[in-house]
């Protein structure tokens, strides 16, 4: 296991019971949406279809999204590396009614076999939680030809603005430009922080091709599940990203 995701799977064990009291139901109210601001999938179109196919959630926390997409004909299995969040998650599919396999296993070294998946789909969890060098690869491998890979991320722009001294996003560039940036978020998680050019170099050299790139501002009426970025400053620049990505057929790799 790497540094990031053993120091973000004690926070995660240690932090589940608050972060589900705080925001679980704000999430369940609005499972099948996008980042801290909820923007709505139906709005953005990420996923596409679902019915029928096979989906693995990529750090599915209490697999609040796992649940909407299963609800709507998706064969869902949930992963994340905290057991407490998979707790949580386990309580929520059997309020649901929903069976839902759930594995506790790192992102970066799955216990599934190659070509599992229809989708990985992941927002705000595995790939903003572990080394991308380990998870982009892994997807690949666990994907089938011509599956998808959509997930969300933090902007570099919303971490290079953050002004770690006096706690607060500014409309400043406070920190140096880094390609590749390990972050000790000041809300207790270690982020891993890719620029466009590197997550494009390792999608497109582990067998994929990049479909398209959202970029989320805050609606007018946003209110955010979490203290991440203020919604003034994320209605005129990005704080949150969806990538979407294809993997190539094998015999083209």
């Amino acid at each position: 296991m790497t540094g990031p995701e053993a120091a973000n799977r004690a926070f995660w064990d240690a932090d589940a019971d608050d972060y589900q009291a705080t925001y679980g139901a704000t999430l369940a109210a609005a499972p099948e949406a996008w980042g801290i601001w909820r923007i709505p999938e139906a709005t953005v179109g990420a996923l596409g279809p679902v019915t029928g196919l096979d989906v693995l959630e990529y750090g599915c926390g209490a697999a609040q999204l796992g649940l909407a997409l299963a609800a709507r004909g998706a064969r869902v299995t949930g992963l994340d590396l905290s057991v407490a969040q998979l707790g949580h998650a386990r309580r929520a599919a059997a309020a649901a009614r929903q069976p839902l396999p759930l594995v506790a296993a790192t992102a970066t070294a799955t216990p599934f076999a190659d070509a599992s998946f229809d989708l990985v789909v992941c927002d705000h969890g595995a790939m903003s939680f572990c080394d991308p060098e380990r998870t982009v690869p892994e997807c690949a491998r666990l994907l089938r030809d011509g599956g998808r890979l959509v997930f969300s991320t933090g902007t570099q722009l919303c971490y290079l603005t953050w002004d770690a001294t006096t706690g607060r996003q500014t409309r400043k560039l406070r920190a140096h430009w880094q390609p590749r940036w390990v972050v000790a978020a000041d809300g207790g998680t270690v982020d891993v922080v890719w620029s466009h050019g590197e997550w494009i170099r390792a999608l497109t050299a582990h067998a994929f091709t990049v479909d398209d790139l959202v970029e989320l501002l805050a609606p007018p009426d946003a209110r955010s599940t979490h203290d991440f970025a203020p919604a003034a400053w994320a209605q005129r620049w990005p704080a949150e990203e969806i990538w979407c990505a294809t993997r190539r057929p094998r015999s083209a790799t």
